[in-house]
């Protein structure tokens, strides 16, 4: 596949100590969260749908007006059963980098405080106050 890269002894170790972590029994505590993000197209009815009626599903028409983008950020904690989406008009790394922030400092802090541990991410610490820093000076 086009975004798999080279499978190397390096990747398969990654690969395998995520499957790992996954595997861990629940502790939420040091919860195993996965973040995501999609663009989505938004769009409204040419022609209105004609409701349900008795046995017959809700009918609509397959044209349909474009009303722009929007973008989604998801974070999920599927062993504690836990979700937090963000719909923002736009996605940049500061938009991903502040949605990271408030999951962090909102949903997260008291854990992370409790347990004194630190967040692993994949970019630097540096690259990630640059990257803050940047948001706040914009906004």
């Amino acid at each position: 596949m086009w975004c798999v890269p080279k499978i190397t002894p390096e990747y398969i170790a990654r690969m395998n100590a995520l499957l790992d972590l996954y595997e861990l029994p629940y502790n939420p505590a040091e919860p195993v969260i996965g973040l995501d993000e999609k663009s989505k197209q938004l769009l409204e009815h040419s022609r209105k749908p004609i409701p349900l009626t008795p046995g017959y599903g809700i009918r609509e028409d397959s044209e349909y007006i474009r009303k722009g983008t929007c973008n989604l950020f998801v974070a999920v904690e599927p062993k504690g059963n836990k979700r937090y989406v963000k719909v923002t008009s736009h996605r940049t790394k500061q938009d991903f980098a502040c949605f990271a922030r408030e999951l962090v400092e909102n949903e997260y802090n008291q854990e992370r405080n409790m347990q004194k541990k630190g967040i692993e991410w994949s970019f630097t610490k540096e690259k990630a106050a640059a990257k803050f820093k940047l948001n706040t000076q914009q906004n």
